[in-house]
């Protein structure tokens, strides 16, 4: 017990019990409060140490009343424990609890009052609760004034809180701090102290009720007492006494349960025994037996009436109070507890009334709540016994369970999932066909969890074979095989009606966890496949092999991999060492049976395209380390087939996968790594030579000259090599000299077909790609290196040609195939050794340079803004994702020149201009460009803005000039400005850019008045500074100031701000001042001097703006010149954290330059 620190309680106390009631006798009173040993025990609870302390002083044992039993238990305890206080031996195991709970037992058989007001202590202690407890007698329950004073009040003057209720016979005031009633309390501490506290709290409340059960639990004074201490204090307005008040009522009610239990099963054996007595004959019949039989099952009866009262009370009292307590946490602990009671005791509590709060908290918008339900009822469900009590509960709410299934909590999906499962089970008439469709759906959704569970629901409902009366005279291996093929036939079945997921590696890994065995399956599956295919017969039709062949490959893949998938989260990342082996047998397994059938396989569907490119795909998932991989004729058998496959198919599909599947299957330190590599040689260079002889015949003259046959011929050659050529190094063979004629000038011009220049152009591309990647190996001397830059050049220049190629497909991998050449040899010039060869500098043509930028403009940023953007609830349709797929690869290759330095970083300007537009389609790879350029060049990055903005403004200009109509080339003024709104955001350090915003300030300045004259109101470009003024948010205050006095030097002696034409001016000197120096802004405006900081004492200043910082030193410049200077910045400065702040001299005087050079600014000269 924590005492309380103020006299002020004590008072208050008293005078609360010398106001007591006129039924309560103050003779009896008992004071119950604590020392300072309160918080000791309590942080001895949370360490979880076990220490020697007292007993509080009504627990202490008196030697008077204690006797000889007293000495006995002294003893005992001892022996076994320490002697400690209830709140603390909840941290020393059950064991402890025992020992200290049996003397509390002993205690309260001689002291009922004090024993009885440490277990109320306890239970307060346990709510955090820092006060003091009063306690009076009270002779009866009855009395308008002792229920009229039952209250719970605050007292704001002294501080205080109390609450006073009747726990019979005891009327108790609790009182306690108003300061104290945190949300920090032990069931709610963060961190795993809370999680042990409640388990602990409800092993003791359990450990009680057990060692009670036997002896005072049922002397009508203890269980009134604390089960009316726990209505009050459950019902209380603290958060603290609810929650635990609460979880210690539910777990009195749970073991109380145990007790009826126990009393139950008493009762029902007596009855045996007096059963068994009473069909003995009369002379082996003992009356005084039956008697006591009779008495022992009366006495058993009576008992469990009275703990069923007791949970009857506790139920209404409690439950039905708190299970819709605003807490969450209270209302979970009532939903399990009470499905825990409904299993249990299904005698009492399984019937529709005690069903209905289940049911209605289905729909509590807490979605451990939710789970809470679904966990409760999956105990019920789950035994069959219990079923027929749940008949009127599941069709009242069998609607609201399917639709939780969608539940936007994950964990309550799965667990519904689950119970779903279950009621299938024991249930068939519950769920119509249309609720089974509705759930097996979810074998596609994209939660790893809910698929897994919806794979079960599968898998039990239509996967699940039976035994037939015919497989009772079969084989076992036959019986086993007919099983797989019946489910191998439901499963086609389903993923053929179901018609909702063209993948079925998403419909494996859902089946996987429930249904591996039948999955892995491969020599089944096998001989399945190697069946001849009968539409009319009880065999697979072509259809169904086709989908079997994809159940084979994903099922290889699964058993490969593990069951990460794309599009599907919740996998299990980490595998643990059993499961790693698991999956390494898998794998030998898999392999040991597919190099010997694969081949087979492959000359059976061998006309098959989309099969053959399903099978040539499983050797990638062989485990190189099997036996079977040293048999170099099954190796050589499975290259033929795939060498066979090749002659007869040239699909992108096949092509790829038969790419990668060599790649595999030569990597280093496989057994069959020659084997293969001298094949796939052999089959490269049968293609080779194919080529060389169709090629020069179709080269003989100036141009190019093929029929259709030999033209398709070409380029399925063409493209099998350049598929290969994606995934090994085939530079031997020196294709580059062999296709380089095809893109002349004059074969170009004379009508080369766009097939072959465009397969031939991503040939050269990946050429050049493997001679700059492996540049470290091939270029020993300098000749090879002026080679491979002469390959460079002709490449790029052939590229440049083809951009303005009549077919789209050509100009777009010229564009592709010259953006990656040009970033993967800037990468090769950063990252090659000096101390030999390297690649020597290319750097593109100008000529080049603009068309790039040309090309990138006009085929990304094309069509209005409802063209190329989806409207709301419009589903593009597949066209228009794979154009804007196609234009997303093209603005990310062009951006990567950029933020490599390829090209200059100015040219970005002309693509941030569409970034306003084209933001939902681009938006995130044009402000990427914009954070890498910045990381690489700050200043260049800001200039490059500056650049957008201006380019933007004198269009809009110029079209406002001619005054023909809109362009739908020109962005609007607001636009621009929003532009430059987006722009200013993405400064986030003020101290980082200040001077990358300084300098945006200053040329805009400049721009606004380049072309100013005395002559004019005011420059043509002045509305420019209203889109300047959304970068002013971005300066320091000492920078608004500065960058006020540069602006002051631009302005004309006699300005009028009244008149409309400055009101941009007006706008922007609002955004540079603070509200303060406003009146001083419009003075300096108005006046014909200007304003003169050179008295202004930098001293001063600096006292005045501490902790702020100039980025610059600003020179004048002449502003009737117009033109713009770059800021030279001095290299020896950086921009400090914080360095002194100093006032700037506007007038630039080399003086004031020496003097403070020394200073940590940065230096920017005008």
């Amino acid at each position: 017990m924590i005492p309380e620190s103020s006299a002020a309680s004590a008072s208050r106390s008293s005078q609360q019990n010398r106001s007591s009631h006129a039924g309560a006798t103050s003779s009896g009173a008992v004071t119950q409060s604590g020392d300072d040993s309160g918080n000791e025990n309590q942080q001895k609870s949370v360490r979880r140490r076990k220490r020697a302390h007292t007993f509080p002083e009504n627990v202490k044992r008196k030697k008077a009343k204690g006797g000889c039993s007293g000495a006995k238990a002294g003893a005992r305890k001892q022996k076994h424990v320490e002697a400690v206080t209830l709140f603390e031996v909840m941290s020393m195991g059950k064991s402890a609890m025992q020992v200290v709970i049996d003397d509390w037992i002993e205690a309260y058989g001689t002291d009922k009052d004090s024993s009885l007001l440490d277990l109320i202590s306890f239970f307060l202690q346990c709510s955090g609760c820092k006060g003091v407890i009063t306690a009076e007698m009270c002779q009866s329950k009855e009395g308008r004034d002792v229920m009229r004073n039952m209250v719970e009040e605050l007292d704001e003057v002294a501080g205080l809180q109390y609450k006073k209720f009747l726990a019979f016979p005891w009327i108790l005031t609790v009182t306690w701090p108003l300061d104290s009633d945190s949300a920090e309390y032990p069931l709610m501490q963060s961190g795993p102290h809370s999680r042990w506290f409640h388990t602990e709290f409800s092993e003791f409340v359990s450990v009680l009720v057990a060692q009670c059960q036997h002896t005072i639990i049922f002397d009508s004074y203890l269980m009134s007492a604390v089960i009316s201490l726990l209505s009050e204090l459950s019902n209380s307005y603290v958060r603290a006494f609810r929650h635990t008040f609460t979880l210690a009522a539910t777990k009195l009610l749970s073991s109380l349960m145990g007790v009826a239990l126990s009393l139950s099963v008493g009762i029902e054996n007596s009855q045996k025994l007096y059963g068994v007595q009473r069909t003995k004959t009369a002379r082996q019949r003992s009356t005084q037996q039956l008697e006591r039989l009779q008495k022992k099952i009366t006495e058993l009866q009576e008992k469990r009436a009275e703990i069923e009262s007791m949970m009857d009370v506790i139920f209404k009292g409690i439950f039905l109070k708190r299970y819709r307590d605003v807490l969450p946490e209270i209302r979970s602990i009532c939903m399990e507890e009470l499905g825990l009671w409904m299993k249990l005791y299904s005698s009492l509590f399984l019937n529709d009334s005690y069903l209905k709060y289940i049911g209605w908290m289905m729909y509590d918008k807490t979605p451990d709540v939710r789970l809470k339900c679904m966990l409760a009822l999956q105990g019920l469900y789950g035994d069959p016994a219990l079923l027929p009590k749940l008949d009127l509960f599941t069709s009242r709410f069998k609607d609201r369970i399917i639709s939780m299934t969608l539940d936007k909590d994950n964990e309550v999906a799965v667990q519904t999932m689950k119970l779903l499962v279950l009621i299938s089970r024991t249930s068939e008439d519950v769920l119509t066909p249309e609720d089974h469709n509705r759930l097996l759906q979810f074998v596609y959704c994209s939660q790893r969890p809910l698929a897994a569970a919806a794979g079960e629901f599968l898998f039990s409902r239509l996967l699940s074979a039976e035994a037939s009366e015919t497989q009772d005279s079969m084989y076992e291996e036959d019986i086993h095989a007919q099983q797989t093929y019946t489910r191998i036939k439901a499963l086609l079945k389903f993923y053929q009606e179901s018609e909702a997921h063209t993948h079925v590696v998403y419909l494996v890994d859902s089946l996987w966890d429930c249904g591996g065995a039948l999955l892995k399956d491969w020599p089944t599956l096998t001989s399945v496949l190697l069946q001849d295919s009968s539409p009319q017969g009880s065999g697979f039709s072509s259809a169904e092999q086709a989908v079997l062949v994809e159940i084979l490959v994903a099922s290889v893949r699964q058993a490969s991999e593990g069951p990460l998938l794309a599009g599907r989260s919740g996998a299990k990342k980490v595998l643990n060492a059993r499961e790693k082996k698991c999956q390494i047998d898998d794998c030998l397994k898999l392999t040991e049976h597919l190099l010997v059938v694969l081949p087979q396989l492959l000359s059976k569907y061998s006309y098959s395209c989309d099969i053959v490119a399903s099978l040539i795909k499983i050797p990638q998932y062989f485990l190189t380390q099997s036996q079977e991989a040293e048999n170099s004729e099954q190796v050589c058998s499975l290259v033929a087939e795939m060498a066979s496959v090749l002659d007869l198919h040239s699909s992108p599909a096949v092509l790829e996968a038969a790419a990668r599947t060599y790649l595999s299957l030569c990597g280093e330190g496989t057994a069959w790594c020659s084997v293969v590599s001298a094949a796939r040689d052999s089959l490269v260079e049968s293609w080779m030579e194919h080529l060389k002889d169709l090629l020069k015949d179709s080269l003989s003259g100036d141009g190019f000259s093929a029929d259709e046959e030999k033209l398709e011929d070409i380029v399925t050659t063409t493209k099998k090599l350049r598929t290969f050529h994606s995934c090994h190094d085939l530079s031997r063979w020196n294709l580059f000299d062999l296709l380089y004629p095809l893109l002349s000038e004059e074969v170009i011009c004379r009508g080369a077909p766009a097939e072959i220049l465009e397969e031939v152009l991503q040939c050269l591309s990946l050429t050049l790609l493997w001679s700059l990647n492996k540049s470290s190996e091939l270029l020993t001397s300098r000749e090879k290196a002026v080679a491979q830059r002469l390959q460079l050049c002709l490449f790029s220049e052939s590229s440049h040609r083809c951009l303005s190629h009549g077919s789209h497909r050509v100009r777009s991998q010229a564009f592709l195939g010259v953006c990656d050449i040009l970033t993967a040899h800037w990468f090769q010039l950063h990252v090659w050794d000096p101390t030999c060869f390297g690649p020597l500098l290319f750097t593109p043509s100008p000529k080049l340079q603009r068309a790039l930028l040309t090309f990138a403009c006009t085929h990304v940023f094309v069509g209005a803004d409802g063209d190329s953007q989806s409207k709301v609830g419009e589903s593009p349709d597949e066209e228009k994702l794979e154009n804007l797929h196609r234009r997303r690869n093209l603005l990310a290759a062009f951006c990567k020149l950029i933020v490599h330095g390829v090209l200059e970083t100015s040219m970005a300007a002309e693509v941030y201009m569409f970034y306003m537009k084209y933001n939902n389609d681009f938006g995130d790879i044009i402000k990427e460009m914009l954070f890498r350029t910045r990381q690489t060049d700050k200043i260049g990055s800001a200039r490059t803005l500056v650049l957008c903005l201006q380019q933007l403004f004198l269009r809009l200009k110029q079209e406002q000039e001619r005054g023909d109509g809109a362009h739908p080339g020109v962005q609007t003024f607001t636009t621009i400005k929003e532009l430059a709104r987006r722009f200013a955001l993405s400064f986030g350090d003020l101290v980082k850019f200040r001077e990358c915003v300084v300098m945006i300030h200053r040329s805009g300045i400049e721009f606004a008045f380049q072309e100013s004259s005395p002559d004019t109101a005011a420059p043509p470009y002045l509305s420019y500074l209203t889109i300047l003024s959304e970068f002013s948010s971005k300066l320091l205050k000492l920078d608004k100031k500065t960058v006020f006095s540069y602006l002051q030097k631009h302005t004309a002696v006699h300005v009028d701000l009244r008149e409309e034409c400055w009101k941009p001016l007006v706008h922007y000197r609002a955004s540079l001042l603070a509200v303060a120096d406003m009146e001083d802004a419009v003075s300096h405006g108005s006046s014909d001097k200007r304003p003169c900081m050179q008295n202004r004492s930098p001293s001063g200043k600096q006292k005045h703006e501490a902790g702020n910082k100039s980025p610059c030193q600003i020179s004048p410049v002449n502003s009737k010149t117009g033109k713009t200077h770059r800021p030279s910045i001095s290299s020896s400065h950086q921009v400090d954290k914080d360095p002194p702040a100093r006032s700037l001299n506007i007038d630039g005087s080399n003086s004031s330059c020496s003097k403070e050079a020394d200073d940590g600014t940065v230096e920017v000269e005008f």
